[in-house]
């Protein structure tokens, strides 16, 4: 079926979908109302449920003991109910097991379709439409028509969260939106979601399906919603919220099961760097183990890899999955349980396991039986004596593994091998280009910085025979140089510290060489190094034991933080390192190798190269830095320090398996300086001066000014972050004082539109992109997020994040913290030294915000002379339609005409700010 014509309604775009969902085996129901909704799924419970009910149906009160037991709850606690057999009590006292969703046999399910549904919450909703599942609206598709952005959609869907979502549509699974022509899907939560975590479908190729009559038929077909919800959601048991997994990731569980069950053979999945990689092998392995042929599933990991990140990560998905000791006996314990079916250990335990005298009986006894190894980042750990060890012992395994940079010919293993010879067929892939292009990970600019002046007649000097390239590289000129040079341009490279920065070297030296030259230096940014020393190092003389020099680095991080850490716990600062640079506390890390595979931090923004890299290990190290986090964040920032373009370009034609590179790697700075000229013409043709932006006529010309100005901005936020780049009018067109008169008009029209937010206006419906004009990070939960997970006993500790926490909150501009500074200042001085380490510092916040809310309105009430309920009542109309409701305010107050306008203005004042300050 096609949706036609460009001007189609959403009633006629509705009942084109409703039509195709009939045709693909849907049941058309009328359910007008929350009343019909919990009837009709009575009718289904009693079907589904047919031969436990014995021929009696459900009785009025087992209906209503039912209802009790599962409506009302969270999203989360609803999606654990989906899952699992109810028990109530029969009206005979017997109890009676109910199933919501036959899980594995889904011809049991009845799949209806219903729309218009009304529900009354503070508002009256009426939903667009709700595919149920036995009754239980699963999933709800909100339309708008052509023409219109289908985050309108999304917008209504946030609505109807806040004001009327409740009783049985807490078991909503999955969102769609559309307009027609571009459609996304997004699982619900109890949290906000993210407009990041709404994805487009696609097929096994990763070609996108936008458009809704292909998305219905593709997505919404009743097998593949029923695999979604079954199978591909993940419910976060330590957040306490539901994922659904990408389209790339599906194809690729469903390629491993069916190789691994149908075809009994090997095989690997080639899924980029930051695609989500470990969700993916852990979903795998979780559906794996459900079959009842294989006996075990043995979710292998590099001990270098199952850090802390690592384990925090598998223990989201599924808790006190990992085991965390060095010990091999917890393995074999594991191994020797029936009832364990999954174990998720490191290949050195496994290795260890196998050629141990003592653990030979246990070992024997799946020596011949069907067990399926699934191995992340199998590039690195599958590449070595332990995994013959392995392979040896278990006659009958299959090998699945996981990498996003597998080992082709040109940089094959030392051994000569390659992923395939290891692991047959390539499964699915996932390429950088593909990421890139969905929007999952960001491309790289990358920089290369002469430091090495050649003699005439030499490319380059530390490719000539015979030099001593090290003294050249850990010169101490060089590094002085470049100490500098990286602390003049870090704050370009990462918006005045918003983000953070690592730099890699090739030796421990060099990380010590590096550190003290920037101790050295005059400068404001926190730096600090971590590398594994030697426990049997040759000391030289006149040089100082590299686990001295960690002592000491150690020592100033202590000192800089509050902390207690020493070389004797090295995983604590290890783990506390990895947490700073996450959270941006840390400006600069200056690593060896540590940190380079595997660490994912959407604050890191920028890598320092100081060192070779090729082939996978460059890749691997480039894409610590293009995590997707917000609209300054358009590129991870590579400056080279040696000539790897080469190096690079290769690197990347190999790992996007194509000819080009444009699609990974970004333009020079020229090419996007010639950009930023040709939009400032747009602007300027639009206004010549920011004063003629005042002289715009109508909402149409100002809507084109936002756009223009938004746009450029966006340039001017890639230019940053270039070496050259520098304001002067010759270069850019414009004076760096005539773009911030520019801004002021641009905020200005903001503030203007937040504060009327009219119906219907064409202005209204413009992504201003804020952040863009906005010159730090710093929120209220990135506050809060100092204060979380400190330990509270530690005096020290906690007085320095308080200070470091209030210092942040001076030092920050943004439009949210300059309405929130009073309240967050008073929380940090006066609530967050009476922590402890039982307390939820959120909880605690939200209370205290909360009071002062309350605290506000009571004067206000006082001040007006409106009642408190009255006022929260007009401050919920304002928070949810965004219109002020003026008509009722000024029925509300009762006062002569001169005091009763200035009330009235200071009562909408009031609603305005409020609800800007506390939503």
């Amino acid at each position: 079926m096609v949706y036609q014509s460009r001007t189609q309604s959403e009633a006629q775009l509705e009942n084109e979908m409703i039509e195709q969902l009939v045709q693909l085996g849907y049941a058309k129901v009328s359910i007008p109302s929350i009343k019909n909704l919990q009837e009709n799924f009575r009718i289904q419970m009693d079907r589904l449920n047919k031969e436990n009910l014995n021929g009696i149906l459900l009785s009025d009160k087992e209906f209503a003991r039912l209802l009790l037991k599962i409506e009302g709850k969270s999203v989360y606690e609803s999606a654990k109910l989906l899952r699992d057999k109810q028990t109530i009590t029969r009206d005979d006292d017997s109890t009676l097991y109910l199933q919501l969703m036959d899980t594995q046999n889904y011809s049991n399910n009845l799949l209806q379709v219903t729309h218009q549904t009304t529900v009354v919450g503070r508002y009256t909703n009426r939903y667009d439409v709700t595919l149920l599942v036995n009754g239980l609206p699963l999933v709800q598709i909100e339309l708008k028509r052509r023409g219109l952005h289908y985050m309108e959609s999304f917008h209504q869907i946030m609505r109807y969260r806040k004001d009327s979502y409740g009783g049985l549509f807490n078991f909503l699974q999955v969102f769609v939106v559309s307009n027609g022509v571009d459609t996304k899907y997004f699982a619900n939560s109890d949290r906000q979601p993210l407009q990041s975590m709404m994805f487009f479908w696609s097929d096994d190729r990763n070609k996108r399906i936008t458009k809704l009559d292909a998305f219905t038929a593709s997505f919404l077909e009743p097998k593949r919603i029923q695999d979604i919800i079954t199978k591909y959601m993940i419910i976060n048991d330590t957040d306490k919220h539901l994922m659904v997994m990408r389209p790339y990731q599906i194809y690729a569980v469903e390629q491993i099961l069916q190789q691994a069950i149908a075809k009994e053979e090997n095989g690997y999945v080639w899924h980029t760097t930051g695609s989500g990689k470990t969700l993916t092998s852990f979903k795998a392995s979780e559906l794996l183990a459900q079959e009842e042929d294989i006996k075990k599933v043995i979710f292998l990991v590099d001990r270098k890899d199952l850090d802390s990140q690592t384990m925090e990560e598998f223990n989201k998905f599924e808790k006190d999955s990992v085991d965390r000791t060095t010990k091999t006996g917890v393995l074999v314990k594991q191994l020797k349980d029936p009832q364990r079916k999954r174990i998720i250990t490191t290949i050195q335990k496994m290795a260890h396991a196998v050629k141990t005298e003592k653990y030979k009986d246990i070992m024997a006894l799946y020596e011949n039986e069907k067990v399926v190894f699934v191995i992340d980042e199998c590039h690195r750990s599958q590449f070595g004596e332990m995994s013959l060890l392995i392979k040896r012992h278990f006659k009958r395994a299959q090998y699945i593994g996981f990498t996003g940079t597998p080992r082709f010919v040109e940089n094959r293993s030392q051994d000569g091998r390659t992923t395939s010879d290891l692991f047959q067929d390539c499964l699915h892939t996932y390429l950088i280009k593909d990421a890139i292009h969905d929007g999952n990970v960001l491309g790289f600019s990358v920089e290369y910085i002469r430091t090495i002046k050649e003699k005439e007649g030499i490319d380059d000097v530390t490719k000539v025979p015979g030099i001593d390239q090290n003294e050249l590289w850990i010169a101490d000129t060089r590094i002085s140089m470049i100490a500098e040079h990286i602390a003049n341009i870090h704050h370009n490279k990462t918006h005045n510290k918003q983000y953070t920065g690592m730099l890699t070297v090739e030796s421990i030296p060099a990380a010590i060489k590096y550190y003290d030259a920037f101790k050295k230096l005059d400068t404001n940014m926190k730096i600090t190094t971590i590398f594994s020393y030697g426990t049997n190092e040759e000391s030289v003389e006149n040089q100082e034991h590299s686990r001295h020099s960690l002592e000491r680095v150690i020592g100033d991080f202590n000192n800089e933080f509050g902390t207690n850490h020493k070389t004797d716990n090295f995983s604590y600062y290890f783990a506390d390192v990895s947490k700073k640079v996450k959270l941006g506390h840390i400006d600069l890390l200056i690593v060896v190798d540590m940190f380079l595979t595997g660490f994912d931090a959407k604050t890191l923004s920028t890598l320092y190269v100081d060192r070779p890299l090729k082939h996978h290990g460059l890749i691997q190290a480039y894409s610590r830095t293009n995590r997707v986090e917000g609209p300054k964040k358009m590129y991870g920032n590579i400056v080279c320090y040696r000539n790897l373009k080469d190096e690079t370009d290769a690197a990347v034609r190999l790992f996007s398996q194509t000819g080009d590179t444009d699609t990974v790697l970004m333009k020079e700075y020229n090419h996007y300086l010639a950009d930023f000229k040709d939009q400032l013409d747009v602007l300027l043709d639009i206004a010549i001066t920011p004063d003629a932006v005042d002289e715009l006529e109508g909402e149409t010309s100002e809507k084109g000014f936002v756009i223009a100005f938004r746009d450029l901005t966006r340039i001017l936020t890639k230019l940053k972050t270039f070496v050259e780049f520098d304001f002067n009018p010759e270069d850019m067109g414009i004076s760096e004082q005539t773009y911030k008169d520019f801004r002021s008009k641009f905020l200005h029209l903001y503030e203007k539109t937040q504060n009327v937010k009219e119906k219907v206006s064409v202005i209204n419906d413009v992504d201003f992109e804020i952040e863009l004009m906005q010159t730090d990070r710093i929120n209220v939960d990135y506050i809060l997020e100092l204060l979380r997970n400190i330990n509270y006993e530690n005096k020290t500790e906690r007085d320095t994040a308080v200070r470091r926490a209030i210092k942040e909150v001076n030092e920050a501009s943004s439009d949210e913290m300059r309405l929130k500074r009073d309240l967050l200042l008073e929380f940090l001085q006066g609530v967050a030294p009476t922590l402890s380490n039982n307390d939820s510092v959120d909880q605690k916040y939200l209370d205290f915000e909360s009071e002062r809310r309350q605290r506000e309105i009571q004067a206000m009430s006082q001040q007006v002379q409106v009642a408190e309920d009255k006022l929260e009542y007009f401050m919920k109309e304002y928070e949810f339609s965004g219109v002020s409701p003026d008509q009722e305010i000024n029925d509300a107050i009762k006062a002569p005409f001169k005091e009763k306008r200035k009330r009235v203005q200071a009562l909408k004042d009031f609603i305005y700010n409020n609800v800007k300050k506390y939503s």
